[in-house]
């Protein structure tokens, strides 16, 4: 068999099975009609395919809401701590000590009072008192600080001779170490100091008050 014939059977055998059109159409048309008319209810369910639009308004409200996100974030992240507040270390509290000068002797004798002071303060009293054991006299008093700053009485009250030294108003006491006196005659001999006590009444600047009570041990070295 040649080459031309081959073709011509090959075409023949093509154009045969060359499919009906019409028939075809005839045939999806009869199909179409015969279908069950779809459920009302399953029309519903099947979502709507979104819109060009919406699909744009939703990728953009997902990339706002990722910069707002990752901006929330950052602010979080990159916050500066809150300031720590400071509390100030406390002073070391107010001391005071009494006790005999060691320049006293048999016939006379000083009675110290020595004041730590580690903060200033606003009001000051200072109270020393002697027991009258005989021969009791005053002699005269002094303090460390100014003299124009205090205001200062001895007189007997009961059974002492009694020293006071008040801060005047306005005044301020600056902190240090500092010592009020006072001197008195006494009977011949070994005086017993027992019964002398001392008190130390103070406000600081802010107005926190403080008393101290004490007595006189052995003279000071």
């Amino acid at each position: 068999m040649d080459e031309a014939t081959l073709r011509r059977q090959l075409r023949e055998a093509a154009e045969a099975h060359r499919p009906d059109r019409a028939r075809i159409l005839a045939r999806v048309e009869r199909g179409m009609a015969a279908a069950p008319p779809e459920p009302a209810r399953l029309r519903r369910s099947l979502p709507r395919p979104a819109s060009p639009w919406a699909r744009t308004l939703a990728v953009a409200a997902a990339v706002v809401g990722v910069l707002i996100l990752g901006g929330l974030v950052a602010t979080t992240v990159h916050r500066a701590p809150a300031p720590v507040a400071t509390v100030p270390a406390p002073h070391p509290p107010l001391q005071a000590a009494g006790a005999i000068d060691p320049g006293s002797n048999r016939w006379w004798a000083q009675s110290n009072i020595t004041l730590t002071v580690p903060a200033p303060l606003s009001a000051l009293t200072v109270e020393l008192r002697v027991a009258l054991t005989g021969g009791i006299a005053s002699t005269g008093h002094w303090r460390t600080l100014p003299e124009q700053d205090f205001t200062v009485s001895v007189r007997e009250e009961g059974a002492a001779l009694v020293y006071r030294w008040t801060l005047k108003e306005g005044r301020t006491v600056p902190p240090g170490r500092h010592v009020f006196a006072g001197q008195y005659n006494h009977a011949e001999g070994a005086r017993d100091v027992a019964a002398d006590s001392y008190t130390v009444t103070t406000t600081d600047m802010l107005r926190r008050q403080q008393s101290l009570r004490g007595d006189f041990g052995a003279p000071e070295r």
